[in-house]
């Protein structure tokens, strides 16, 4: 899917809490990079304070965390709840990493967007943030 908008989507990639492993994360966003999106990339040992700051300030159309941790139940909560106290209700809050079928659900139920696995194609996550932030945000642009 190509980006019909007349700026770069911007996305803010980041790792929330202790989790060290961020070389999904730079892979995914060397990918958004590379699908012509403009990427922020947090680094290590973010918290959600600091993320839905960060996203407000760089005016980011989606935030994509990774979490490997096991933490997902209560970062992904968290991080939505800043969003919404900080008015990024039109923001969109993706990611993915170790997470059960089953806490994607109950996460998505929440309102947190599409959720990925390991080994999901970077095409895939890049379509799918394109396609949110036209459908969700084109207006804006």
């Amino acid at each position: 899917m190509s980006n019909d908008l007349k700026r770069p989507v911007r996305v803010l990639v980041a790792k929330v809490g202790l989790d060290g492993h961020d070389r999904g994360a730079k892979v995914v966003a060397t990918a958004l990079r590379d699908a012509g999106m403009e990427v922020i990339y947090t680094g290590l040992r973010q918290t959600p304070e600091m993320v839905v700051n960060t996203a407000l300030q760089e005016d980011v159309d989606a935030i994509g965390i990774s979490i490997l941790s096991g933490a997902h139940m209560t970062v992904f909560p968290k991080v939505m709840q800043l969003m919404k106290e900080k008015g990024l209700d039109n923001v969109l809050l993706t990611g993915g990493g170790i997470i059960p079928d089953e806490d994607m659900k109950a996460l998505n139920d929440t309102g947190v967007c599409k959720l990925f696995a390991p080994g999901a194609l970077t095409t895939d996550i890049a379509d799918y943030i394109n396609g949110w932030v036209l459908e969700h945000r084109g207006d804006l642009l």
